[in-house]
């Protein structure tokens, strides 16, 4: 798979600024060189450019074929997403971001995910250590939505599809909101009650969770951010919105709604 970068399309424009720059199918753009595009103020779109000129997309056409001819008579495996650069075979200081695209072991979005990853492996430990006491049915339950939750979250950011999510924990976004900044309303529970061992072993949990989900979002935040802007602010805001569940969670535990 092709990736423009930066220098790519510095060299290829600098004679022109065109009012949009196509980007073919099949073929990625490096944040740098997205950036780039709009801090000149060159609107990106997908597909082909057009052309008024059938001569000229035939010309453009047979042009393709032999670019795609002498592509195959190297055997390229990867691309860098970063530079664009080509590997034959995976290097050990990279791994793949998706498909055949590859990014250094260390790429923020590779952080991200394993951030990720460690907050669905905790979920499932809490749930393990509240089963080994009866009575915690109902809130090994709401830490199987969250867990659910989490896996979508991945799925959707390896297959770069948009997130959706109407509800957690049977609530919409607004009730997670004002049950979060207002939880003496909802649940008769003081505003941010600091935890104590004396609270119990479930309230404990519940707390660790609400601090790796934390962590996670800021590791989303550096992962998503291209210079000064945020992409894929449907996963960054999923995690805020989980992080306050988990809040509304431990107001409802003190206030006795997770008793069986």
């Amino acid at each position: 798979m092709k990736v423009i970068t930066e220098a790519i399309l510095r060299d290829e424009l600098r004679a022109e600024t065109p009012e949009v720059y196509y980007v073919p199918e099949g073929t990625l753009i490096s944040p740098a060189a997205r950036e780039y595009l709009q801090q000149r103020k060159i609107k990106i779109a997908k597909g082909e450019k057009p052309s008024s000129n059938p001569s000229e997309d035939k010309a453009v056409s047979s042009e393709k074929e032999e670019a795609a001819k002498a592509s195959n008579a190297v055997a390229y495996k990867y691309t860098d997403y970063e530079t664009g650069a080509y590997y034959p075979e995976k290097p050990e200081h990279m791994t793949q971001l998706f498909g055949n695209v590859l990014v250094v072991k260390n790429h923020p979005r590779i952080l991200f995910r394993g951030k990720l990853d460690s907050l669905q492996a905790l979920i499932v430990l809490d749930q393990a250590i509240l089963a080994e006491t009866p009575g915690n049915e109902k809130l090994i339950r709401d830490f199987g939505e969250l867990l659910g939750i989490t896996r979508e979250l991945m799925r959707c950011d390896v297959l770069d599809e948009e997130f959706k999510n109407d509800m957690i924990l049977g609530l919409t976004h607004d009730e997670l909101r004002a049950r979060s900044h207002d939880p003496m309303r909802f649940f008769k529970i003081k505003q941010m009650v600091l935890p104590d061992y004396t609270m119990g072993k479930a309230y404990a949990l519940m707390n660790q969770l609400r601090t790796a989900i934390r962590e996670t979002e800021v590791a989303a935040a550096e992962a998503f951010r291209e210079g000064t802007k945020y992409v894929r602010g449907d996963i960054i805001e999923e995690l805020n919105r989980l992080s306050s569940a988990v809040h509304i969670m431990m107001c409802m535990y003190l206030a006795g709604q997770y008793k069986e």
